[in-house]
């Protein structure tokens, strides 16, 4: 089973033959097609977790 990572770094889908450091990457995605959403995917997580009532440390107890 292949494994896909985006590059920040670089801006692009890399496979297990060509990898750039993990500081570099984000995944491993399951598919190319995944890996190419990865910034979407990063931003939507965010998003949501920005957003999370159970998960937030800016009000004051």
């Amino acid at each position: 089973m292949s494994q896909f990572w985006y590059c920040v770094r670089h801006k692009r889908v890399e496979d297990e033959t060509n990898l750039c450091p993990p500081i570099d990457r984000l995944g491993p995605y399951a598919s190319r097609a995944e890996a190419e959403q990865a910034l979407e995917t990063a931003e939507r997580r965010n998003e949501e977790w920005d957003n999370d009532p159970d998960w937030n440390d800016d009000v004051e107890q």
